[in-house]
């Protein structure tokens, strides 16, 4: 029989930290989620249950070496089971090249989260993918006589 737990946003608010703090430190995120829960995250699509959410974060990990969120500065918005956080974010790719929001392309992000019983249910992630800043070439506005605007 399936149990349905009321939430208060502050409950939902501290599952969206944990996941971001899992995610900094390498711990267990797949817990957080429910078991048929759905995580968007640019050019790799939707994961569809644990099994392929457990795939596309496998996948990121591949490519990242370390991440930073900066909690203290999340911006949320949050409408009953939705909550919305926006922040900056800083680290290193396997390759060697870092990132930090405000000096580099990459490190902004958006989650778009719908938590209920205690468990994320979707997460969907908006963010340039990019964290090296190697596709430059197909965007004028990032050549070398423009500001830097980031």
């Amino acid at each position: 029989m399936m149990e349905i737990r009321t939430m208060t946003d502050e409950q939902r608010k501290a599952i969206a930290l944990e996941y971001f703090k899992r995610m900094d430190r390498g711990g267990n995120l797949f817990e957080l989620f429910d078991d048929h829960a759905e995580v968007y995250f640019p050019k790799w699509g939707i994961a569809r249950g644990k099994p392929e959410i457990e795939r596309l974060f496998s996948d990121l990990m591949g490519i990242l070496s370390e991440v930073s969120h900066d909690a203290s500065s999340i911006n949320f918005i949050q409408q009953g089971d939705l909550l919305v956080a926006e922040g900056t974010s800083s680290g290193k790719t396997r390759d060697g090249a870092t990132w930090r929001a405000g000096v580099t392309h990459a490190g902004r992000w958006c989650d778009v989260f719908e938590i209920r019983d205690f468990k994320i249910q979707r997460c969907y992630v908006y963010l340039d993918p990019d964290y090296g800043g190697a596709d430059t070439a197909r965007y004028p506005w990032l050549g070398s006589d423009r500001p830097v605007r980031f």
